[in-house]
């Protein structure tokens, strides 16, 4: 029976407020690397630290791509990343439901973050009181795709892998990470043009899988 319902934020809750942040950062640093790999190592090298600025956080970045720091893209990133967070928006009945799965189930929000724009994105739409738990990367210090990461916020919840579902837009990140300790899984596809199972197009879908 499912006690506890994990959420992903970014793709899953929220829609970032520019066309696909982490593909921009990819190409403003011109990086070839398949993205699967790209991804792993950007969002540890930026979303596993608290950084005092996302400056700092985009300086790591280049750092682990072994690139020359540009000062002109460093400034186009940070401007890319502040227009994604200040514009960004919960989906269309993402709260409505939120509140409703409230009454039957814990709630807790995982996401691989850097340590300022979701912060400002849960004040500014009053969203944390929806959740019960919140564990972000950059406090965890490990991103979703590290194995740990799942066994810790168990291990916080006091909680078995049997009492959990995991609800992410990322098949890699979300779903794959969640089913490799044993979790249940469910991907949530509002463009519907995946071909995976199982999935949802809107949360108001959710509670007839679980």
């Amino acid at each position: 029976m499912v006690k506890a319902i994990l959420f992903d934020f970014w793709g899953t809750l929220v829609e970032n407020g520019v066309w696909s942040p982490i593909k921009q950062v990819r190409n403003i640093l011109d990086l070839k690397l398949p993205f699967p790999e790209y991804v792993v190592r950007m969002e540890r090298a930026m979303m596993t630290t608290e950084f005092k600025e996302l400056k700092d956080a985009f300086n790591a970045v280049y750092q682990e791509f072994n690139t020359n720091v540009n000062e002109q893209n460093i400034e186009k990133l940070v401007g890319l990343w502040n227009k994604s967070w200040m514009l960004a928006k919960p989906y269309p009945k993402v709260t409505e439901m939120l509140h409703q799965l409230k009454s039957k189930y814990k709630l807790i929000l995982v996401s691989n973050s850097d340590c300022i724009s979701i912060e400002r994105v849960l004040d500014k739409f009053e969203l944390r009181n929806l959740f019960d738990n919140i564990f972000l990367s950059y406090k965890v210090g490990l991103i979703k795709t590290d194995k740990n990461f799942f066994k810790h916020v168990l291990s916080e919840l006091g909680l078995n892998v049997e009492d959990c579902i995991m609800v992410g837009d990322s098949i890699q990140s979300d779903v794959m990470s969640a089913k490799r300790i044993g979790m249940k899984a469910i991907l949530i596809d509002r463009k519907n043009n995946r071909d995976f199972q199982p999935k949802i197009k809107d949360l108001r879908e959710l509670e007839n899988i679980i």
